[in-house]
């Protein structure tokens, strides 16, 4: 079908009177299955509608690019881009990036802070009459209150600061493929108001939207969690549970004369549903608007790369997956994934190396339900922490039978694997049912897809820091590492693994990053990178470093704030750089 229209010259030259739909994204336009505005315009496509994407849009001049395209019929669509904007922008310590890989060259400078709602106010002013449609990660994980760390304080939902008309949380094919075709029926915009997965806005006094077999939670209203931080915490429980269950209530949360009326999400998609995603026509490359210019360096890392599912059960605290993609693996066909597999075999540059076959979680492929209906019930935040659910089906067959075929199919030389590897699922000291399939996973994963170095994340030695991370005792990454060894030894592999940790997580002091450096350093290893935490909207560890507590069980934790005691932590994290003499202290690490 050709390339989607980005200037205003591609448009006259289609014929169009005026796009159906125009969306305005934070990064490059990519026409790629990794990049959310690709696959949101892909799909609106695919349900018969004209809509162009204005990439980039320059909003401190006389704001051109915001009428280039003229009026749309239906709605503008505005999303941030692949990455929340302030993440993308600054440091965990809020210094600001000097650069944007979501841009040619990585140059920063290109997009502002918060772009979601600077594209929409301005969008607001031009056309008024105009519907604006919200998405994306920042404005998924910013659809009701939540806590700022950029700003230092609590920020009521995107969808009110923004102006929006509509919020599109989540994976966002099924809620606007409902929207479009309930537009191209002739339905006004200002009617839909119970679409699932979507955030609408409504009068203080205007009464809920009726819709059967919904169940309606009213929240704190944003005003009491701004001056009460226990109600702030109660709000985060009850859309955790929420986000977690698959049948879940709708939430209704006030603020100011407003009120903001979040529907429960759609069912899971189903195999069918993830493979009419991947399969749309995507070019697999930047625009040609790039073709002069310097590479995207977002684009350069995933261009080779297959994406085989979404969800993730982990539950990790500090990780947003769970509550944008699902906690629901949305596995692809094998025969989706091969196709795919194809068509990067086909591409300008392609040499025979896939960069990752995997997901959010590498090895989730094709995990269910035993029962479905115990998992509708259910609302644990992670299937695996504390333990593995004895009702998730965690077998790795299905997963390297596909890894084998991908690796057989003509062209490739070889496929890895560059998504993290959840390796609590793979031995029986933390997950009961992990045998022979997790055995042939674990050797045809080290033998056949590792480049030489397999990354992992144990995130923390102390078992404390951890149970607030969510995550599994250390000890396993030490069967992890003994189990990696033997399979290296046994085919002659010069291999290293490389394990990733956490600094400044909420709970863990100067004192617990001291144990871990001399926990690893027994190891002999040297560690290489530790990710300064950093508090995202919407996660259990940034309602936990905002209020200094469990908001399960109410318990007061220690929390790393100041640039002084961040850095604090990072540095005792590298024990082999500091000077000689104290190199040889075990101890000076512990204050």
């Amino acid at each position: 079908m050709g390339w989607l229209p980005a200037t205003k010259k591609e448009i006259d030259l289609l014929g169009w009177e005026q796009p159906d739909v125009v969306l305005f994204s934070g990064d490059a336009y990519v026409d790629h299955p990794s990049f959310g505005t690709a696959v949101i315009a892909r799909v609106i496509e695919d349900e018969g509608l004209r809509v162009a994407i204005v990439p980039q849009p320059n909003w401190k001049d006389d704001l051109r690019d915001f009428t280039k395209m003229g009026k749309p019929k239906y709605f503008f669509g505005v999303t941030a881009g692949n990455m929340d904007s302030m993440v993308n922008h600054y440091t965990a310590t809020r210094r600001l990036r000097s650069d944007d890989a979501f841009t040619p060259g990585g140059k920063a400078g290109f997009r502002p802070d918060y772009p979601t709602i600077v594209y929409t106010e301005i969008l607001k002013k031009i056309y008024p009459d105009v519907p604006v449609v919200i998405g994306g990660i920042e404005a998924s994980m910013r659809r009701l209150t939540h806590y700022d760390y950029w700003k230092d304080k609590l920020d009521p939902s995107i969808l009110l600061t923004s102006g929006a008309d509509m919020l599109v949380y989540g994976m966002g094919e099924q809620p606007v493929r409902e929207l479009v075709r309930l537009l191209s029926r002739g339905i006004p915009f200002a009617s839909l108001k119970t679409i699932p997965q979507t955030a609408v806005r409504a009068g203080k006094n205007d009464p809920v939207p009726s819709q059967k077999n919904w169940k309606n939670i009213f929240l704190h209203p944003f005003e009491k969690c701004v001056s009460d931080k226990v109600l702030f915490a109660e709000n985060f429980v009850v859309f955790e549970r929420e986000s977690n269950r698959i049948g879940s209530a709708r939430l209704i949360e006030g603020a100011g004369d407003s009120q903001v009326i979040v529907n429960p999400p759609f069912a899971p998609a189903d195999e069918r549903e993830a493979d009419r995603s991947y399969d749309l026509p995507f070019e697999y490359r930047p625009h040609p608007r790039y073709d002069k210019k310097e590479n995207i360096p977002a684009y350069e890392m995933i261009k080779f790369s297959v994406n085989i599912h979404r969800g993730c059960f982990g539950g990790c605290s500090f990780c947003a997956i769970s509550a944008h993609q699902g906690r629901q693996i949305i596995s692809r066909s094998e025969g989706s994934v091969l196709r795919e597999v194809g068509k990067i075999s086909r591409l300008p540059g392609f040499k025979g190396y896939i960069s990752d076959l995997g997901g959010p979680s590498a090895n989730m492929y094709r995990m269910t339900a035993r029962n479905p209906d115990k998992c509708r019930k259910c609302s644990r935040p992670s299937c695996i922490w504390p333990a593995v659910c004895q009702n998730l089906d965690v077998s790795h067959a299905s997963l390297t039978a596909l890894y084998r075929k991908v690796r057989r199919t003509e062209g490739i030389k070889k496929a890895f694997i560059g998504s993290g590897i959840r390796y609590d699922l793979l031995f029986p000291e933390w997950n009961k049912n992990a045998g022979k399939a997790e055995k042939d996973y674990l050797e045809e994963l080290i033998v056949n897809h590792t480049s030489g170095r397999l990354k992992v994340a144990p995130e923390h030695t102390s078992l404390k820091v951890l149970n607030y991370m969510r995550k599994a005792p250390f000890s396993l990454f030490r069967t992890m590492r003994a189990g990696f060894e033997k399979v290296k030894t046994a085919h002659g592999l010069n291999y290293e693994i490389v394990p990733y940790f956490i600094s400044s997580h909420p709970g863990c002091t100067a004192s617990d990053m001291g144990e871990l450096a001399d926990e690893v350093r027994s190891l002999g290893i040297k560690p290489e990178q530790v990710q300064d935490f950093t508090p995202t909207p919407m996660t259990l560890s940034t309602l936990m470093y905002y209020t200094g507590f469990d908001p399960y069980t109410g318990k007061k934790l220690y929390v790393a704030r100041s640039r002084t005691d961040k850095n604090r932590q990072k540095d005792q994290f590298f024990w082999y750089k500091k000077k000689a003499g104290k190199q040889n202290n075990p101890g000076f690490l512990k204050t």
